[in-house]
């Protein structure tokens, strides 16, 4: 069994991320689609990845300060 590079793990990373959105039809990634970035580029992907999902996760609350009654 072979072990999986760095970039590998960060290209499955990247795929189980975007597989992690409700209503979403899963998502498959060619590896050979990312292999010509680099790991500093990959890891940038994947923490934009989180800093969507966080930012989805939480509430606008400005849009809920409509629904409070005076």
């Amino acid at each position: 069994m072979t072990e999986k590079t760095r970039k590998e793990q960060l290209i499955e990373d990247i795929e189980k991320l975007l597989n992690t959105y409700n209503g979403v039809r899963p998502t498959s990634i060619n590896p050979a689609l990312l292999q010509f970035m680099d790991e500093d580029t990959l890891v940038s992907i994947i923490d934009s990845l989180l800093d969507q999902k966080e930012e989805n996760a939480n509430p606008d609350e400005e849009w809920l300060e409509k629904f409070k009654t005076k």
